[in-house]
């Protein structure tokens, strides 16, 4: 079999490859998808739960940045919505209160912002942040620690592992300043003194514009509408990857055992798989890259999606972020580190949705539960933090084994690492969350860049 070029991964990163290699290289190109598992769309994924279409992987993008409202336009799909502007909450110091805006992951612009989650001894460890000595960047710099000594430890566990938390499934102290706040490494590089005096210079008023957006129906109408470049096959595992000639050889395999798979042989390659794979198939390739790869670690986390009947009471926010400190009236942790109140951050009529988010880096905890008991305590967590006692009239478990890179200390020079290396092989790209974050803006546009790399050697071929 042959392919101009051979996609791997069937996530957004790799979908978005395909989509744009369909737009540079024409109608006439071939472009093959191999996605290991029995479906593609990877951490996007769309399931019916009462009767209702619902997400229990990635539920919005970031309507900030262009990429994937770009993608929903060229497809033409419509349905596009917003959250309906409910306060997001965090359960802090036992009690729940808003997220304070004036903050960018936590860090106040103004120490008065942040005056309500804290208390009057975290508070004043805030407002004395700006008078330290001035803070100077020198490469980059563990995020925890460097919190801990300015802020001391309830800002930074009340509030900025919380919101991290929500994003990577790992605690502050495992990740880097430059990958996780790279505005505020950017502010403290222009000149900027405290990390108060960053947050003021890149903290913007509320413009009004939404942050999030979602497809009505799903993100799965986006999964097909980028698969529609492409030749998709699913069930198929890319085994090993070598040039060949000019182009390459990718040993296939079939996920189910017994089946063998003839090679397929293209003139480019993208890799959108996450690190372990990509560490895999570039080691007899690209090693450098692939010894960088082998540097990242991975979180594993569980959504559990509950639909509990119409007229059930939810509190009137978006949702609650749980830090990872936090008890129950009893004394024990909580299992969920976020709940999302789904029908209230979407203003969705019917069921009654929630979505709760489980599995800290390092900490599997309630992961080790089966799904009957996760849904139990994930339940119980949900009672005491929303007062729902309501049976529900459905429940879906939606497991993500290793599903977030964890982006720590250096994590910015070792990307810069690998795209060097994988820059010098002509014919191939690397895309993915592994790169420059874990979003699906960012995640299409490291598919996009990948695409245009990989299109423009195969032009300058012809």
């Amino acid at each position: 079999m042959t392919a101009d070029v051979a996609v791997v991964g069937g996530g957004i990163a790799g979908l978005a490859a395909a989509h744009r290699l369909r737009a540079l290289l024409g109608p006439g190109a071939r472009i093959v998808v191999l996605e290991q598992s029995d479906r593609v769309g990877g951490k996007l994924r769309t399931v019916d739960i009462a009767g209702t279409r619902f997400d229990v992987g990635a539920e919005a993008w970031l309507n900030r940045r262009p990429e994937v409202a770009d993608l929903v336009a060229e497809l033409g799909l419509g349905g596009v919505v917003h959250p309906t502007g409910a306060r997001s909450t965090v359960r802090a110091g036992a009690t729940t209160r808003p997220i304070p805006s004036g903050t960018m992951l936590g860090l106040p612009a103004d120490p008065a912002a942040v005056a309500d989650v804290l208390s009057a001894d975290g508070l004043r460890r805030v407002e004395a942040e700006a008078g330290l000595r001035p803070l100077r960047l020198d490469g980059d710099a563990p995020l925890g620690p460097l919190l801990r000594e300015r802020y001391g430890d309830e800002l930074t566990d009340r509030l900025v592992d919380p919101l991290l938390g929500g994003v990577y499934a790992g605690s502050v102290d495992g990740l880097g300043l430059r990958a996780t706040m790279a505005p505020i490494a950017a502010a403290l590089d222009a000149g900027a003194t405290s990390l108060t005096e960053a947050a003021a210079r890149v903290v913007r008023p509320a413009t009004g514009e939404p942050v999030f957006a979602t497809l009505e129906t799903g993100l799965s109408g986006l999964v097909r509408g980028l698969a529609a470049a492409a030749d998709v096959r699913t069930g198929t595992v890319v085994r090993e990857l070598e040039r060949s000639g000019a182009g390459w050889r990718l040993a296939l395999g079939a996920a189910a055992p017994g089946h063998a798979l003839p090679d397929l042989h293209a003139d480019a390659v993208v890799l959108a798989v996450p690190a372990p794979s990509a560490r895999k198939l570039l080691a007899g390739v690209v090693p450098e890259a692939s010894a960088a790869y082998a540097r990242v670690q991975l979180a594993s986390m569980a959504v559990v999606a509950l639909a509990f009947p119409e007229g059930t009471e939810l509190p009137g926010t978006s949702g609650v972020l749980v830090g990872a400190g936090e008890r129950r009236a009893d004394g024990t942790p909580f299992a969920v580190k976020a709940f999302t109140y789904s029908a209230t951050k979407w203003g969705r009529g019917g069921p009654v949705l929630v979505r709760g988010s489980v599995g800290r880096f390092g900490d599997p905890g309630a992961l080790r539960l089966t799904d009957d008991e996760l849904v139990r305590v994930v339940r119980a967590d949900l009672a005491e933090l929303a007062g729902v006692t309501a049976g529900p009239l459905d429940a879906v478990v939606q497991r993500w084994g290793g599903g977030l890179p964890q982006y720590a200390v250096g994590h910015t020079d070792l990307v810069a690492g690998i795209e060097r290396a994988v820059v010098a092989t002509p014919g191939l790209a690397v895309a993915g969350a592994t790169l420059h974050g874990v979003g699906l803006p960012a995640c299409a546009a490291t598919g996009d860049a990948a695409a245009r790399r990989v299109a423009a050697h195969l032009l300058a071929a012809r």
